[in-house]
């Protein structure tokens, strides 16, 4: 029997029924077309279909879409604001962190993720943040300096804009 959910996705309220056993990662998928969260493993090793859920990193193929209901969902589709880059996203690309990008949408949402608790992190707390996700590509070094670029962009201060 479908079960009414209501969250919001990267800004916008949703409101679907679903089965009650489909899993996030299905929802956003193949219900709402945001193809940017990937299935990887479908076991939560490879942080493929890492998004957020209330401000918290989530491996989107280990929740179920009822458990999100009412919650503040966001993908990688959400983090582009009035047609910038997030910081992460524009290091990702400034320092090559990305070669196949398979893993890319979920490194970069366990790094929002890290870089919220801990805005200036070592190389070896960024390391251990990404942890649960794996890139079958790199040696990790140039995604390592994509979220040193992303928290130093993120924390230099702002120019105040001249009247």
């Amino acid at each position: 029997m479908p079960t009414k959910i209501t969250m919001t996705v990267n800004g916008q309220s949703v409101t679907k029924e679903v089965d009650a056993r489909t899993l996030l990662v299905q929802f956003l998928r193949d219900t709402l077309q945001l193809t940017g969260t990937h299935v990887g493993c479908d076991t939560s090793n490879c942080g493929a279909c890492t998004i957020l859920v209330d401000g918290n990193a989530v491996k989107s193929c280990t929740m179920l879409a009822v458990q999100a209901d009412g919650s503040e969902v966001t993908t990688i589709e959400g983090l582009s604001q009035n047609g910038e880059m997030h910081p992460l996203q524009e290091g990702f690309r400034e320092e090559h962190g990305l070669q196949c990008g398979f893993c890319t949408p979920g490194m970069i949402m366990s790094a929002v993720d890290l870089l919220e608790r801990n805005p200036n992190p070592s190389e070896q707390e960024i390391r251990e943040g990404l942890e649960g996700n794996f890139c079958r590509c790199t040696g990790y070094h140039n995604i390592v300096r994509s979220i040193q670029y992303a928290a130093k962009k993120i924390n230099e201060p702002k120019k105040a804009v001249a009247s």
